[in-house]
């Protein structure tokens, strides 16, 4: 059961991260479109636009910053990525806008930290 147990936890961490970072994402402008937007090849956290500029966030809830950010590797970046494709495939208006991947990290005792544009994958 203890496996169990710390996938529930860790499974109630990463949905506070994700509405922490969705209310930081409110406070610079950003209205949030999706929460853990879920297609078969991937998953974005959050989607969010601000202006013409819709972004897909990866958010990472980790003991540091650095360990937030090394945990969002080439596969992670990719899943992320096809679910930017289903969304402008499910979306055709969004396909005029400028498309970004950024992330969000979360760490204990620290303010959250806005990576725009944390990496770049074709869309």
């Amino acid at each position: 059961m203890r496996g169990a147990a710390q996938r529930r936890r860790g499974f109630r961490l990463g949905l506070s991260g994700e509405r922490r970072a969705a209310w930081l994402l409110r406070l610079k402008g950003y209205k949030v479109l999706a929460f853990r937007y879920k297609t078969p090849g991937g998953e974005a956290d959050l989607v969010v636009r601000r202006g013409s500029t819709l972004v897909f966030v990866e958010v990472k809830v980790r003991a540091s910053f650095e360990a937030g950010l090394a945990a969002i590797n080439l596969r992670q970046q990719w899943r992320v990525a096809a679910a930017a494709r289903a969304w402008l495939a499910h979306h055709p208006a969004s396909m005029a806008l400028t498309v970004r991947f950024d992330a969000v990290l979360l760490a204990p005792g620290r303010w959250p930290r806005h990576l725009v544009g944390a990496f770049e994958r074709d869309v």
